[in-house]
């Protein structure tokens, strides 16, 4: 029988090829979970070096990066202190609507950077899972942007 097939293909290492060959494409035709899990695993961890090696090709704008983050940072924090102080001064003053409108008004404006300085926080606090960190984020600033 295997003289039959090897003078079909030629010798008997063209029929071990085929047989490889076949078994090979029967192997990668099934995904199985380890080798979801590993390749899942491999892509985590590229994509940490990856940030890794860019936040040390930029460690030039760091000064800059943390200028602007601490900017953006405090006058979050300072429309929120303002807000609560003035809603705290319109229970003892004469002109308590125009004081609560607004203190109103500042915390709007705070809530409506609550997603920007929670990224730069992220950023700077929670580096290796920024990224399913900002997805997260992002999400919630698609989901706002639909109502």
């Amino acid at each position: 029988m295997w003289s039959f097939f090897s003078k079909l293909f030629g010798s008997d290492t063209a029929i071990e090829k085929t047989i490889d060959t076949v078994s090979n494409g029967l192997d990668k035709l099934y995904y199985s979970d380890e080798e979801k899990a590993d390749d899942a695993k491999a892509d985590r961890s590229e994509a940490r070096q990856m940030v890794v090696q860019w936040m040390a090709a930029t460690s030039g704008q760091n000064l800059a990066r943390r200028l602007i983050a601490l900017s953006i940072v405090g006058v979050w924090l300072g429309m929120y202190v303002s807000a609560s102080i003035g809603s705290m001064i319109a229970v003892w003053v004469d002109g308590r609507d125009k004081w609560l409108e607004t203190s109103n008004l500042l915390f709007e404006f705070a809530n409506g950077l609550n997603d920007a300085v929670m990224l730069i926080i992220a950023f700077y606090f929670c580096a290796p899972y920024m990224g399913t960190f900002a997805n997260g984020i992002m999400e919630r600033m698609a989901g706002k942007g639909k109502k």
